[in-house]
């Protein structure tokens, strides 16, 4: 009986996270795998999935930079929380939606913040020179800041829904 009602539990975080509606008791794609063009790939990236990761990992990155004294490395503690969390609920893989959430996060979040930390002309100057390799960094660490946590997870669910 309980196992049934985790079962019931993981298919509607499931469905929420990637993008399915719940009519007469089965799960129905929103939208066809052919209207979309998606072919064999449309299971591979959920657009609804990708927004809650991008939401989930802005979110985190804004609370870890607000902590004092590590606010840097708070911030890519903040986007693995939000990829721990997604690997936490979900029963399915979303590593391609939470590195691309965590990707676009921190990279914004380093242009944005290089160009308010410095003055402005120099900040100018210097994303004009360095801005591709500055979103490039971010976007890497954030990238792996993200699989790291949904990797752990992911783990973490495993080990607490495995029968012993």
């Amino acid at each position: 009986m309980q196992r049934s009602d985790q079962k019931e539990s993981e298919q509607s975080v499931d469905d929420l996270l990637s993008g399915f509606s719940r009519e007469g008791g089965d799960a129905t794609p929103t939208s066809s795998p052919d209207s979309s063009g998606g072919g064999r790939l449309s299971g591979l990236f959920s657009p609804r999935t990708f927004l809650a990761a991008l939401l989930l990992s802005i979110g985190g990155l804004l609370v870890g930079g607000a902590i004092p004294l590590v606010g840097f490395v708070g911030r890519f503690a903040g986007i693995a929380a939000a990829g721990f969390l997604i690997g936490l609920v979900g029963s399915k893989r979303h590593y391609t939606e939470v590195v691309l959430a965590g990707a676009i996060a921190a990279g914004l979040a380093f242009v944005l913040s290089t160009l308010f930390a410095v003055f402005a002309p120099f900040a100018v100057q210097l994303l004009a020179d360095y801005g591709v390799a500055i979103a490039g960094v971010g976007a890497a660490s954030g990238g792996l800041a993200a699989l790291v946590g949904h990797y752990f997870g992911r783990d973490l669910r495993n080990g607490l829904t495995q029968e012993l």
